[in-house]
């Protein structure tokens, strides 16, 4: 199964995630695409590592992430990535001539043949007001397609309020608020 659970800061979407990934049974592997910039960044960096389990895996790959869920995607195996808002702001940053299309197209192009569980956590960033500027924008719009690309691609979406899940895809489906 291949999910997206989207949310606003602090909603509850890495924690439903991480919940999710423990309930699988299947050895889980964590991707962090988030670097350390600030102490702040290593701050809440350091809050997602004390919540994971410590037999989970851990890979920390900023840009490349399609080659990364191939090199690690295996049948009985949970992908956990967290997060795609982040990867996306690491691709745009690059300012490499390519880089954002090449890793976003590489990514969607992969996801139908990864064998296993994946989990994606991302931020719904496309539900205020339009941002004043242009990178701004430029960052909503990347990330509202890639969201719409992944959920047409996921088997469940799921979109997090308040530590509430909403299942978008597929309708009808009701999530455990289990802890």
């Amino acid at each position: 199964m291949k999910q997206l659970i989207l949310g606003g800061a602090r909603s509850g979407k890495s924690q439903l995630a991480e919940r999710l990934a423990m309930q699988s049974g299947l050895e889980v592997a964590y991707i962090a695409t988030a670097t350390v910039g600030d102490a702040e960044m290593e701050s809440r960096i350091g809050l997602h590592r004390d919540r994971r389990p410590e037999h989970w895996g851990l890979v920390e790959e900023p840009v490349a992430l399609a080659q990364c869920l191939q090199q690690h995607a295996g049948d009985l195996k949970l992908l956990l990535v967290d997060c795609l808002t982040l990867w996306l702001s690491n691709l745009i940053c690059l300012e490499q001539h390519g880089v954002l299309r090449r890793e976003v197209d590489a990514l969607l192009d992969i996801l139908p043949q990864l064998p296993g569980e994946l989990i994606f956590v991302s931020n719904e960033v496309g539900m205020g007001i339009t941002p004043m500027g242009e990178l701004s924008r430029h960052f909503q719009d990347e990330l509202g397609m890639l969201h719409q690309q992944l959920a047409s691609q996921c088997d469940r979406v799921v979109l997090t309020v308040a530590g509430l899940p909403h299942v978008l895809k597929p309708a009808g489906t009701v999530l455990a608020l289990e802890s």
